[in-house]
């Protein structure tokens, strides 16, 4: 005999259960659609909701992303007073070195001295990596002595080495003095190098192991040591002479047994750095290998050293700034240098460019009969000039570019030139019918429109010919193409333009 509870279903007849049971599938099958209506509903509020967190981080994802926001920048100028040292001093505080240095360098005069010495004792030494040469070159005196001196010995030695730098002689010497003996003989040999060189872009702090030591031993040498590098990713496996034999990753390190041998794990095939290396040529290797570290030794092969991926990546930013500001004929400095200075580094470049526009007037006279009978070539020749002068440079910048990373060598020069002649013969005759059919359709003379579309082939032609040999000719004779190829190009394309057009003109026109 079994007893229901009170609230357990009652069965009806067997007969009426088919029916109940079609309806409490309807039930159910309502309810199902309910909820999947309400989750539908509630996803799509979800997704306005994510739509406008997205809309308002778009908006300013920029200034999230840094510390140096534009609300920010707007507190300190209003706090740069006199009496707001205290405010912008809670202001700035906080920032990193990287937007300190940021924050420094858009300001001048009285304000960035504010902004130098409000913070006291608590400049951030790394503030002075980040900087400018030529900023930091200002507001070294600014600092106070002893400030300055505590921030070279907090510093890594390739960054104390940089610094230092920027000194005279007089000043080196008497912040040397200041730096314990170690670090001081450490900072004095880097000085001794080649600022474009390895040897400045190194720095001694490093781990180094005998071969024979363990796993265990390492780590237990690293947990105790004080003379550990700030930043390092890779432990140097030396031999008595203390020449490299492997170099063995933080993350291999970890993942091994304390009982192994470091030669058992070590890498062997590693890539090393001669100290007098170009910095140019360090930063191809580092992007060659996809390195983050490499060691850097001596003439007789001894460690002395190691360079970390984020000072190369520091060289590459420096290389690509200078090779671009060159093309335009100006200075790498010329952002934060003085007024007169800054005049002076362009005078140079503008002289040259003027001697170039006298070349091409030269021509254009030769043709002075000849304008004056057609009026119209007087207004068309800029045309022709202009187009080959920017197919030029398109070409000249692929070229710099390539030469810069070795991507361009004699192996593959001539299929490079070839293409280039080939893609600027095939620019100049799709130009050359544009500008053919409107100068027909302007002056209504076709002999005019042909000279046009005529010479429009010819300089784009010579425009790729030269945007590709011009830099590699200089390349071969150890000058820079960065530095003179624009010169060269302007000329060229100008000449063969003006000289072309006027010269067609003068032999169908005439």
């Amino acid at each position: 005999m079994s007893v229901e509870g009170p609230n357990d279903p009652i069965k009806e007849p067997s007969e009426s259960f088919g029916a109940e049971q079609v309806s409490q599938e309807e039930i159910a099958a309502f309810e199902r659609k309910a909820r999947a209506k309400r989750k539908k509903k509630k996803l799509k509020q979800r997704i306005r909701t994510l739509e406008k967190k997205l809309a308002v981080y778009d908006s300013d994802t920029a200034s999230k992303l840094y510390g140096l926001t534009p609300e920010l920048e707007k507190e300190v100028a209003q706090a740069l007073a006199p009496e707001k040292a205290r405010q912008l001093y809670r202001l700035v505080r906080p920032l990193h070195a990287a937007d300190h240095a940021d924050l420094i360098e858009r300001y001048s005069g009285r304000d960035r001295e504010t902004l130098v010495t409000v913070l006291g004792r608590y400049f951030d030494p790394e503030t002075l990596t980040y900087l400018d040469d030529k900023v930091r070159e200002e507001i070294i005196p600014l600092l106070d002595e002893e400030v300055l001196k505590n921030a070279l010995q907090m510093l890594e030695s390739d960054d104390a080495v940089e610094v230092l730098g920027e000194l005279d002689d007089v000043d080196q010497a008497r912040l040397l003095d200041a730096l314990p003996e170690r670090e001081r003989a450490m900072v004095e040999e880097g000085l001794t190098y080649d600022e474009a060189s390895a040897g400045r872009l190194m720095q001694r702090e490093m781990v180094t192991v005998p071969e024979h030591w363990t796993v265990g031993q390492t780590i237990d040498f690293m947990r105790t040591t004080e003379q550990l590098p700030n930043n390092f990713y890779d432990i140097f496996v030396v031999d008595p002479a203390h020449h490299p034999l492997g170099k063995l990753s933080l993350s291999r390190l970890l993942r091994s047994k304390r009982p192994v041998l470091v030669e058992d794990v070590m890498r062997t095939d590693f890539h090393t750095v001669p100290v007098v290396m170009d910095q140019e040529d360090v930063a191809m290797l580092f992007r060659q290998y996809g390195l983050v570290s490499a060691p850097v030794v001596d003439a007789a092969g001894r460690l002395i050293g190691m360079i970390t991926v984020d000072d190369v990546v520091e060289v590459m930013n420096e290389e690509a700034e200078e090779d671009i500001l060159r093309l335009g004929g100006v200075a790498n400095d010329d952002l934060h240098g003085s007024l007169f200075s800054t005049a002076r580094s362009r005078f140079s470049w503008l002289a040259v460019n003027l001697m170039t526009a006298i070349v091409a007037s030269g021509v254009i006279g030769a043709f002075e009969t000849t304008i004056e009978k057609i009026v119209a070539l007087a207004v068309l020749m800029p045309i022709v000039a202009s187009m080959g002068g920017n197919a030029g440079t398109q070409t000249l910048t692929v070229a710099v570019r390539a030469l810069s990373m070795r991507e361009l060598s004699s192996t593959n020069a001539f299929k490079f030139v070839m293409k280039e002649m080939t893609v600027g013969s095939l620019n100049g005759i799709m130009f050359a019918l544009i500008a053919a059919g409107a100068c027909w359709a302007w002056f209504g003379d076709p002999k005019i429109a042909a000279v046009m579309g005529s010479a429009m082939v010819i300089n784009l032609f010579v425009a790729g010919l030269s945007g590709t040999l011009i830099p590699i000719t200089l390349e071969r004779f150890k000058i820079d193409p960065a530095v003179a190829s624009t010169v060269f190009l302007t000329t060229v394309t100008d000449v063969v333009g003006f000289f072309t057009f006027l010269g067609l003109a003068a032999l169908f026109l005439m």
